[in-house]
């Protein structure tokens, strides 16, 4: 036994490139169900550890800040039998994410695991979650539409390639839907689905019924359900965007799906009033409105390449409010917004899009000008009607005493039939501008 150690013992000294790597551990001091308190040891803010003994209790938890000689932890499991000094171990090097072509018709969860049962992934490459930091003049200009399939998008809302845009709504109100609508329609080479702090049943329907087929072949999806930890949560999203931007490193055309940025804020609440942020507006701290900008900027076209990450973003607001934290903070960042109304949703106009409220800011970058001339049409038909609703439903408008009044009128029931479309109807951008033209054309 002895000679069969030394043996072992010399051969391994006798490597030239031997390192000896020492074991680092620290112990736990506290644990309240969710944020830890390590001593003994300092490692980098995102690096994953092990907390607990042998078997199975045990937690993965990331580090997420220092305080007072302490190293705070987030967990990223369920609970766990843990007792006070259970070790703590870093297992993992902090802000890497899986990427390429290997993932493809792969569904991940937050820490890049993946859940559909079909093996490991293998042939991966590696990207930084945190993304690579570019210059302004990195991002190209917005100057090509992107079909979505949506007949009031294309019409009177067009996106872009690269573009920016947020689906604003109060729950319930078919966000879900619309993006079902658009991803099954999209012509995009690669499709990266981040289904964030959603309910669990929604993940199974969505790809089910939104990328099967040929869109799941060419998809990615990183779903993290509400139940997950927050800092699972937040990691969910930057994997997500992270897989977008390494594909478009690769000059292809992406397109980006985030349901919902509520959530990734919520979660972003979650770790800031745990590491004792003081509460701003709505109890959000202001950690967790900084964090948007930083996820949201990370899309967009490359000026160097042909590749571009088109975003869209689902954003909840909280009972309805259109001046929420969230809302307010994404409108301002974002190249252009969709605003989905409870009251059109309630008519049964679906999508219930809300056409004076919503706007695309690259529209005119990318649209010809018959097709811009006549969406501007459609929007002033539709504001005189509204503006003057109440009269006409009263009987206190007589028919001839305004010009504009009276076309908006004419016009209302064409624009309610432009703007309705079933759940599974999709219309092509050439067909959506066709239809608008050849309406409104000579308005």
């Amino acid at each position: 036994m002895l000679n069969r150690f030394t043996a072992d013992y010399l051969d391994t000294l006798g490597h030239a490139d031997f390192r000896p790597t020492p074991s680092v551990s620290g112990r736990l001091a506290s644990y309240d169900g969710l944020l830890m308190e390590a001593v003994g040891l300092s490692l980098p803010v995102g690096t994953v550890c092990r907390v607990g003994g042998h078997g199975d209790s045990f937690v993965e938890a990331e580090v997420i800040g220092f305080r007072g000689g302490r190293t705070l932890l987030m967990n990223l499991g369920g609970p766990a039998p843990l007792l006070p000094r259970a070790p703590v171990k870093p297992i993992g090097p902090p802000g890497e994410a899986e990427v390429g072509a290997a993932l493809l018709g792969r569904v991940v969860d937050g820490a890049g695991k993946p859940i559909d049962g079909l093996g490991p992934i293998r042939g991966a490459a590696s990207w930084p979650l945190a993304g690579k930091l570019q210059s302004p003049l990195d991002r190209g200009r917005v100057l090509q539409p992107l079909d979505v399939g949506v007949r009031a998008i294309n019409g009177l809302l067009t996106v872009g390639q690269g573009q920016r845009v947020g689906i604003m709504a109060g729950s319930g109100v078919g966000k879900s839907v619309l993006l079902g609508m658009m991803v099954k329609a999209a012509k995009a080479d690669v499709i990266v689905i981040g289904l964030i702090g959603e309910r669990s049943r929604e993940v199974a329907d969505f790809l089910e019924t939104k990328v099967a087929g040929e869109a799941r072949a060419r998809s990615v999806v990183v779903a993290v359900p509400a139940n997950h930890s927050p800092v699972l949560r937040i990691r969910g999203a930057l994997r997500a965007t992270a897989i977008a931007e390494a594909f478009r490193d690769e000059g292809k055309k992406v397109l980006l799906i985030m349901d919902s940025l509520t959530r990734v804020a919520h979660a972003g609440r979650e770790i800031g009033l745990a590491l004792g942020e003081p509460a701003s507006a709505r109890g959000y701290p202001p950690s967790a409105i900084a964090m948007l900008p930083n996820l949201i900027e990370r899309a967009g076209a490359d000026a160097h390449g042909t590749g571009s990450i088109t975003a869209i973003y689902t954003v909840l607001a909280d009972g309805d409010d259109g001046n929420d934290p969230v809302v307010d903070s994404a409108r301002s960042i974002l190249d252009g917004h969709i605003v989905l109304t409870r009251a059109l949703a309630e008519q049964g106009v679906y999508p219930a899009i809300d056409i004076s409220k919503s706007v695309s800011r690259v529209m005119t970058d990318i649209a010809q000008p018959a097709h811009i001339h006549a969406a501007r049409v459609l929007r002033r038909h539709l504001a005189t009607y509204e503006q003057n609703r109440d009269l006409v439903l009263m009987g206190a408008y007589r028919a001839g005493a305004d010009p504009a009044i009276d076309q908006a009128i004419a016009a209302h029931g064409a624009i309610m039939a432009y703007v309705s479309q079933s759940a599974g109807e999709t219309v092509s951008l050439d067909d959506a501008v066709m239809e608008l033209t050849g309406v409104f054309g000579d308005g």
